[in-house]
């Protein structure tokens, strides 16, 4: 069992000077609860407490309890208890959490694209009134609900202190709100889950007097979402003088783009490495 520095250096002293045991501390006390420690022997003696967060010296009597203010033992952690007269006595204590009341809830990312796998995480932490991390384990509940799908549930303890969640994102864009429960407290987060990347492309395009307009039907992603402003999409054109590319970005759901080629030209379609489909041009009359 790990001890702290304070109290192997107080243990080392107290095994040189401390011929019995004056004092008995409690097998446990909770953060914020009143305790005692129980003394031996007559007479008057100094009792020191230090702990985490915590310092106190007071003159007590032997024999009788040492009483410690719940705002004594507020902090979680270990205590050492020491009880001088003529030698000194030590013992340790362990100082545990409350029961939660507040849930530190991290949600990652805040945007997503739709149907990644493993893509969204979120961590909770329950900690007690006095900001004690609670150890105890602990069921936390984690809901995700969107508008376009059924909410999913999943309840999971806690382990040293942390519970934790991966899935997968959803199918349709648009906010989700995420939600970490235990008992009465509840925490929200919300994430925005996007398009995904471009697929099926399809073009159409007609001859004009300055060459040629080409144009997207509206671009969606794999799930039938519309995929946002300012997706780029590339055209490129093989006629009799070689190649000439073109990239556009999403407008309103399509992307247009106008090329210079007063021949037959064949265009095609791509959206990184997304192909769509692909267009035959005659040339100027």
């Amino acid at each position: 069992m790990w001890r702290s520095p304070i109290s192997l250096v107080i243990s080392l002293v107290c095994v040189a000077l401390c011929p019995a045991q004056e004092l008995r501390v409690p097998a446990s006390v909770t953060a914020g609860d009143d305790a005692s420690i129980s003394t031996t022997g007559s007479g008057k003696a100094t009792f020191y407490l230090l702990g985490p967060g915590a310092s106190r010296k007071s003159d007590v009597n032997l024999g009788e309890e040492i009483r410690l203010p719940g705002k004594d033992v507020q902090h979680a952690g270990e205590y050492v208890a020491v009880l001088c007269s003529s030698t000194c006595d030590s013992a340790t204590f362990y100082v545990s959490a409350a029961k939660p009341m507040t849930l530190a809830f991290v949600v990652h990312p805040s945007r997503v694209p739709v149907a990644e796998n493993e893509a969204v995480s979120g961590v909770a932490f329950p900690f007690d009134q006095y900001d004690n991390l609670v150890l105890a384990p602990e069921t936390i509940s984690f809901q995700l609900a969107s508008k376009n799908a059924p909410a999913i549930s999943k309840a999971t303890r806690t382990e040293d202190g942390v519970a934790w969640f991966r899935t997968a994102s959803g199918k349709s864009a648009g906010p989700v709100q995420i939600t970490a429960s235990l008992g009465d407290i509840t925490e929200k987060r919300a994430l925005q889950q996007v398009a995904s990347d471009p697929c099926n492309l399809r073009i159409k395009g007609e001859r004009t007097a300055k060459g040629i307009v080409v144009e997207t039907d509206p671009v969606h992603d794999c799930a039938g979402n519309v995929v946002p402003d300012g997706t780029i999409i590339t055209f490129t054109a093989s006629d009799a003088t070689g190649k000439s590319t073109v990239d556009a970005p999403v407008k309103a759901g399509i992307a247009k783009a106008q090329i210079d080629a007063s021949g037959p030209a064949v265009i095609t379609v791509a959206s990184g490495i997304v192909m769509g489909n692909e267009l035959r041009i005659g040339g100027q009359q």
